[in-house]
């Protein structure tokens, strides 16, 4: 799977990436068939500005989730906990058909 990471208006620093890229990878666990993962890191103006957005390109229909914290970890972590059920839902339905 190959994972892409934006930061829109920032540099995100090296730990951010590295966590992004873990925790993302881990998908691949839940479901074999993602071709890529988009991550978009962005800042917004409210109190929890951190806003994550994660768009998985699986067979037949893309997944995107969006999350925003105080913490880019808590809004990636978020976003990945959506993804895992969604990807275990994709997965059942195509093979207990």
């Amino acid at each position: 799977m190959e994972i892409r990471i934006q930061s829109v208006k920032f540099d995100a620093d090296v730990k951010l990436l590295e966590y992004v890229e873990k925790k993302i990878g881990k998908l691949s666990k839940y479901f074999d068939g993602i071709v890529r993962a988009e991550v978009f890191l962005s800042l917004l103006p409210d109190v929890e500005n951190k806003h994550v957005k994660v768009r998985l390109e699986i067979p037949g229909n893309d997944i995107v989730v969006d999350r925003h914290s105080r913490k880019f970890e808590d809004a990636v972590t978020e976003c990945v906990d959506v993804l895992q059920a969604q990807l275990i839902k994709v997965k059942e339905k195509r093979y207990d058909k």
